[in-house]
């Protein structure tokens, strides 16, 4: 069994500084896994979304599925997992629940204010302007978590928190709610 740490949070509140910070304190060796990761390494046509060739909206589902198989083959292999991602779309819970039923999921929330979710974005440059206003109004409707961070709070404080936490090994996130079901 795997133990894979989910941080779940809007587009720029601070999910991969946590991340990075906590791959460095956390006494296993993890791996740090983002959908950013990929489009960074150019896994992703990106220039040519971007300029019309292809169209995102036709490749998405595709990408999301593969990307989320992939994370099960991770950990269905033994690879501990820090994982960043938005569940942004219907069903996707459901799914990765799923598809990561036989491993331990610690599902985080990460919260950041809306005015500096707005000025991170802006000055990141790299997402569309209002990905975070939206991902803010509804990605952690519904959810619960084994913990919840707020991205003002300093780093060291959220991964502290998070790492006495997860030891505890108790959980009671909607991962254990979908595969209980």
């Amino acid at each position: 069994m795997a133990q894979v740490i989910f941080l779940h949070g809007a587009s720029s509140s601070g999910k991969s500084t946590i991340a990075k910070a906590l791959q460095r304190r956390i006494e296993k060796p993890f791996w740090h896994i983002s959908i950013d990761h990929l489009r960074d390494a150019g896994v992703l046509p990106t220039e040519r979304f971007k300029n019309g060739d292809f169209r995102w909206t036709d490749a998405r589902a595709a990408f999301f599925d593969g990307f989320h198989g992939s994370l099960k083959a991770y950990a269905d292999a033994g690879n501990d997992l820090i994982l960043e991602h938005i569940l942004d779309t219907e069903g996707w819970l459901e799914t990765l629940a799923d598809l990561l039923a036989e491993h331990d999921v610690f599902f985080a929330a990460v919260h950041c204010p809306i005015e500096l979710l707005i000025d991170r974005e802006a000055a990141r440059g790299d997402r569309p302007i209002g990905s975070a206003k939206r991902d803010y109004e509804t990605i952690h409707i519904g959810k619960r978590y084994d913990i919840e961070l707020q991205s003002e709070d300093s780093t060291e404080a959220n991964v502290e928190k998070l790492l006495i936490t997860w030891r505890t090994g108790n959980r009671s996130s909607s991962f254990v709610e979908v595969k209980s079901a």
